[in-house]
């Protein structure tokens, strides 16, 4: 092994942050960990960190000073969360307690961390670490979604024995699991990188007259947390969007914004040859007028009714399910309120499909305009992800990592 394989992270300077939870007292084996794999790292902590471990053992390790106060007059510098920013190339924050998490997301710097992390606009890092009943609050979801949504990496927290006595989600990921991603990040090994995915998006909306339409209640949110969470794995996304009020942020995102069925079916035929893969979310209208008026159509009297005669719209999943080559991996979305799983198989069978998402409306806070949803991940070998009521990111982690499994065997 040459001296740059054996150092993969040489010249690159790390901040490690450090908040107050037990899994501080892991800090200093990360810190370790990057030094040995070539990084300069300088550790900033909270108040509380120092509960858990010693500036003395993050200073040893490191080399550098531990920036721990705001206004301390042996920092270098009087503004070191401003000098920090500027000195390093990436920074990641393990443990994140909730507490550290919710004053990033909500712009909140009242400590020595806290202040660095808001001024900060390199990559960063943050490895959660909490009790599970605080994982799987409302207020903890609600800022890692946002953090997520606006370029954070989140590396998850696993499943153990809890400082609090119980076992559950929650536990920081493991050192060496934090270091691996960080070299990975700065290899360019992204997963997806060098893959083109299609996504599909929102409602379509089938015009009746000039005011008038027939749509639906999609928002499109599932399909745009999946555009993201490909983006960040290294895919270029091709996301073609029905109406919704949503915005992406990642470069990586080419968003193609289209109105009824027959402007995504037009979009989506001309793309797929191109893409690797599609996974097709969108809620699109199975009919539409046969006639729409270019006026509005008004009332004759008030016992008139108004008959509209409907006809079919293409259907875009079959058509692409047709289209596919055996080096391209294709996922839809099927939403059901009876025999759910046996319709989603014969969906997927059916419409040639790698894999199926399944929705069911039976689930509450799963659907339709929630920021939660349960699926069921179904492949074309039976396998079945049951998962459970989660953010729509972290649902669109779950199906990122089907696609991503499938798109190396077709490497």
């Amino acid at each position: 092994m040459d001296d740059k394989e054996a150092r993969p992270l040489q010249g690159k300077k790390i901040i490690v942050g450090v908040s107050g939870g037990i899994a501080a007292y892991k800090a200093p084996l990360l810190v370790r960990l990057l030094v040995k794999a070539g990084a300069e790292v300088a550790c900033a902590v909270t108040e509380h960190a120092l509960q858990f471990v010693t500036p003395l053992t993050l200073e040893t390790v490191s080399q550098h000073p531990v920036y721990s106060e705001l206004f301390d007059h042996a920092n270098p510098h009087t503004t070191e969360h401003i000098s920090l920013k500027d000195w390093a190339d990436m920074m990641v924050v393990a443990p994140a307690t909730a507490n550290i998490i919710g004053k990033l997301a909500n712009g909140i710097g009242d400590d020595a961390l806290s202040t660095l992390l808001l001024s900060f606009r390199k990559p960063l890092f943050v490895c959660p670490a909490m009790n599970t009943q605080m994982l799987e609050g409302y207020a903890y979801r609600r800022n890692i979604d946002y953090l997520i949504a606006n370029g954070v990496n989140i590396i998850e927290s696993t499943s153990g024995e809890l400082a609090c006595g119980t076992t559950g989600n929650g536990r920081m990921a493991e050192p060496e699991a934090i270091a691996e991603r960080l070299i990975a990040y700065c290899s360019q090994q992204l997963p997806l990188a060098g893959i083109r995915v299609l996504i599909t998006a929102g409602p379509t909306y089938e015009k009746i007259d000039s005011v008038r339409f027939i749509g639906n209640f999609s928002t499109g949110k599932m399909g745009f947390a999946l555009a993201e969470v490909l983006a960040r794995r290294g895919a270029s996304v091709c996301l073609v969007s029905g109406p919704t009020h949503l915005t992406v942020s990642h470069p990586n995102i080419r968003r193609i914004d289209v109105v009824s069925a027959q402007q995504m079916y037009d979009t989506a035929s001309r793309e797929f040859p191109q893409s690797h893969a599609a996974i097709l979310s969108a809620a699109v209208a199975d009919f539409r007028p046969e006639h729409a008026a270019d006026h509005k159509i008004k009332k004759q009297n008030d016992q008139d009714g108004m008959t509209l005669h409907l006809v079919q719209n293409p259907d875009i999943l079959a058509t692409l399910g047709k289209m596919k080559r055996e080096d391209q991996v294709l996922g839809g979305f099927a939403l059901e309120t009876d025999n759910e799983v046996e319709n989603a198989q014969r969906k997927l069978q059916k419409k040639n499909l790698d894999f199926i998402v399944l929705n069911s409306l039976h689930d509450a806070g799963a659907g339709f305009g929630h920021d939660t949803n349960k699926v069921t991940i179904i492949d074309r070998q039976g396998h079945m992800d049951s998962g459970v009521l989660k953010s729509k990111m972290a649902v669109a982690e779950d199906i990122a990592d089907k696609l991503t499994a499938l798109t190396e065997v077709h490497r």
